[in-house]
């Protein structure tokens, strides 16, 4: 290896290494092992929905979780689950595919699922407003990331 490509391995090794230890020690998010296809997280919750809480469809799909593939390859999210603390399960069901860098939004209500939104079909809040930990899991059920979010209902 010449000189040059073992200095940049070193740069790269010592800066991944500064970052891994810029991290916060309270930090309110949780990744699991890493699928080798890509990099799935909970990237944002908006748990108390904008407006008064109605229970009208359109105050229902203002909560949501955004997932996010933060990986180089696609990800198919068939199977996968998204549960809060009181156990309410959503499981991704037809081909929710997110490319490299796409989010999908999880609506608590009604609606159809199209590009970046699918809706869960509830008639009732799923988020608790003040905070609780929404956690993802992969179709075979092993945990992928978990968010934990704080008083306000929302984490960004």
């Amino acid at each position: 290896m010449s000189p040059i490509k073992r200095f940049i391995a070193a740069a790269l090794v010592a800066g991944s290494a500064i970052g891994a230890t810029a991290l916060p020690a309270s930090a309110d998010h949780h990744h699991g092992d890493r699928d080798r296809r890509g990099s799935v997280e909970i990237t944002a919750v908006q748990a108390d929905s904008p407006g008064p809480e109605t229970r009208s469809n359109r105050s229902l799909n203002g909560e949501w979780v955004q997932v996010t593939n933060k990986g180089r390859h696609s990800v198919s999210l068939r199977g996968w689950t998204l549960r809060d603390q009181d156990h309410n399960v959503y499981t991704f069901r037809g081909n929710v595919r997110l490319a490299p860098r796409q989010s999908v939004l999880v609506h608590s209500g009604r609606g159809y699922d199209g590009r970046g939104h699918v809706y869960q079909g509830r008639h009732n809040y799923v988020w608790d407003n003040h905070g609780e930990t929404a956690t993802l899991r992969n179709a075979r059920g092993e945990f992928v990331d978990a968010a934990h979010y704080g008083r306000g209902g929302s984490r960004r």
